[in-house]
């Protein structure tokens, strides 16, 4: 199975949704939600600081990754952050998710950042091996406070 990562386009965002249920990020309830998220979606593709990057076989889009690019105050370089990888189901463990994460680190050297970060749920055991097996470490706790 041979995987190609590209850029995503705005005809991608109906896919985009799915794979973000299949992360477990809320569902649309209705039209209105859908055209929100979907406009969402189009302001993350076209702002220089974000991109999305899919992963396509036979046509069909298999995986995504988000990137955002963050200035730190103590920092001379970029740190590229990763809010949301996820590959559908049936497509992981055949190198899908491991060729998202070298075009990250392909994008990341470009553009000169200092280091890569990511967040995964306690719940996600499979994935936190994954990371480890391609280099990442543990290097912090998140916290959170929901507002709402």
């Amino acid at each position: 199975m041979q995987i190609f990562v590209r850029r995503a386009t705005e005809n991608d965002i109906p896919v985009i949704l799915e794979l973000l249920y299949v992360l477990g990020r809320p569902i649309a309830k209705n039209d209105l939600e859908i055209t929100t998220f979907s406009r969402q979606i189009k302001q993350y593709i076209t702002n220089p600081d974000k991109q999305i990057l899919v992963a396509q076989t036979n046509s069909k889009i298999v995986g995504l990754v988000s990137l955002i690019f963050v200035t730190r105050l103590n920092q001379e370089k970029l740190e590229m952050y990763i809010p949301e990888l996820v590959v559908a189901k049936e497509y992981r463990y055949k190198g899908t998710g491991k060729n998202l994460v070298a075009e990250c680190i392909k994008i990341a050297k470009e553009k000169k950042c200092y280091r890569i970060r990511l967040e995964s749920g306690n719940q996600r055991v499979e994935s936190h091996k994954f990371y480890k097996k391609l280099g990442f470490t543990q290097h912090a706790l998140t916290f959170t406070f929901e507002i709402q």
